[in-house]
Parts: structure tokens; C-alpha cells; sequence
């Protein structure tokens, strides 16, 4: 059954969200061809025009790139397209995974320390306190892309064990600690500014001290407005993170 277009979204976005949503879910993977200008109209039945807007806005965004010769045509095109943590939550909520294709992420430490000041702010709890410190680095291939730390107020250690486990959470740590709590995260809230990459960094990423990066923060909050999860993540350059909102 082909597809059709639904109003009153204009009909190019629908087209593209459909694509948007194949490449994220992993169903089109890098390297996969896209249909034609052509094979757009045919199936999507739309003007000419509208099948090549959609093509030129994928590749604007930074999801596919066109090729020339023999072989030629629209390809997915990822390598440069970052995740958020809103990223990770959605991903698994509508996809069950976190991660897209060709990428996957090590923790490399999982433990209870006492809380830095400005983590115990961040959390709403008293500095010093036993804090849950998650530390991982994701990898496009075997190539170090970003470097994320999770904090969690101590008393989940005891409610939810696995976040002291270097194990990866399948159903990513939001997932897993509704899992275990109740607790669901309902909100959350994302800052991003450039910086210049600090030893720690450096050698996580695999770069150069002083480097440029792009380093982020993010809270989860629950139903009741308490902090679940405060997150430090920093991600080499050239890596797009994308947000998509209405303005009405």
C-alpha cells in the first residue's frame, strides 16, 4: 500500500519526517539509498518540486548526501549527527534502542563518590553527600565521538543496583530506574556552550588538549519536579545535534 500525505502539515515535512524517523530508528543505516526525485513523486504522489524540496532539506539537515556517476544518487549520511540526552530518551521510548547504527558506548566507571559542589547543586542535595557517578564513552566504530557522566542522588544505589554496574542499561538509566522506582522522568532540560577540551577530556575523546569541543548539561526531572538525573557530556566537533519544536 503506498504511502500518503496527511494535512495539514505541509506535504515535504511529512515526507522528510518519515525518512527522519527511518535513519534514527536504524532502518536505513549509512550508505542506504534513498529514493529518487522521481521515485518520490511515484510513490508519495506530490509534484516534482515538493520530492526535490525534501531531498535538498535531508541534506541540509545532515542526514544524506548525493553522489554523482554511475552509482550515484541520495545516501544516508550520519557520521556527523550527534545525539542529545533527548536524543537517547526518545530513541528507546519509540525504537527501543539508544544508540543509532555503528554506534555504541562503554562505561567506564560506576560508582558512589562524595558530591562535588556544584553536582550536589545541580541535584538538590547537600554537598558531600554520596552521590551515583555513571562514566561513559560512546564510539562511532571503534572512534571515541563524545563522553558523557551521569549523577544520580546516592539513595537509588540501593532501589536500583544496576546504576553501580559497569553493565550497560538496555532501556537506557531513565528506563531503568521507572523500572525499579516509579519514578518516571517527565521533563528535562539541555544547555550546550563551546569549550576548549581539559586533559580529562582529551584523553577520553582521543584528541589534543585545548581542542574545541562542544560540551552540554542536562537534568531529568520527575512528575513532582525532583531532579532523577543530572548529566555532564562533552562531543568532538563537527557533530550536529538537532531539535525540532513548535512555535505556535
Amino acid at each position: 500500500m503506498s504511502p500518503e500525505v496527511q494535512r495539514p502539515v505541509p506535504p515535504y515535512l511529512q515526507i522528510c519526517q518519515h525518512y527522519r524517523d527511518l535513519i534514527r530508528s536504524g532502518e536505513l543505516r549509512d550508505g542506504s539509498r534513498l529514493p529518487s526525485a522521481r521515485q518520490l513523486v511515484a510513490q508519495w504522489h506530490v509534484a516534482h518540486a515538493t520530492a526535490a524540496k525534501v531531498l535538498a532539506t535531508l541534506r541540509a539537515e545532515g542526514l544524506v548526501t548525493t553522489t554523482s556517476g554511475g552509482a550515484g544518487g541520495t545516501l544516508v549520511s550520519v557520521r556527523d549527527v550527534g545525539q542529545s540526552p533527548r536524543d537517547r530518551v526518545l530513541s528507546v521510548r519509540r525504537w527501543g534502542r539508544i544508540y543509532p547504527p555503528g554506534e555504541h558506548a562503554r562505561i567506564v566507571a560506576a560508582e558512589l563518590v562524595d558530591a562535588p559542589e556544584h553536582i550536589a547543586a545541580a541535584l538538590g542535595i547537600e554537598s558531600g553527600s554520596l552521590v551515583v557517578r555513571r562514566h561513559r564513552v560512546t564510539y562511532r566504530d571503534e572512534t571515541p565521538v563524545s563522553a558523557s557522566t551521569s549523577w544520580y542522588a546516592g539513595e537509588l544505589a540501593e532501589l536500583a543496583p544496576g546504576l553501580l554496574s559497569t553493565d550497560r542499561l538496555k532501556q537506557g538509566t531513565p528506563g531503568y530506574i521507572e523500572q525499579q522506582t516509579g519514578r518516571v522522568a517527565r521533563q528535562g532540560r539541555d544547555q550546550f556552550t563551546a569549550a576548549l577540551a581539559d586533559a580529562a577530556i582529551a584523553a577520553d575523546l582521543r584528541v589534543a588538549e585545548h581542542s574545541p569541543v562542544l560540551i552540554g548539561r542536562n537534568w531529568y526531572r520527575d512528575a513532582d519536579g525532583e531532579v532523577l538525573e543530572y548529566g555532564e557530556y562533552v562531543s568532538t566537533p563537527e557533530r550536529w545535534q538537532t531539535y525540532e519544536y513548535e512555535l505556535g
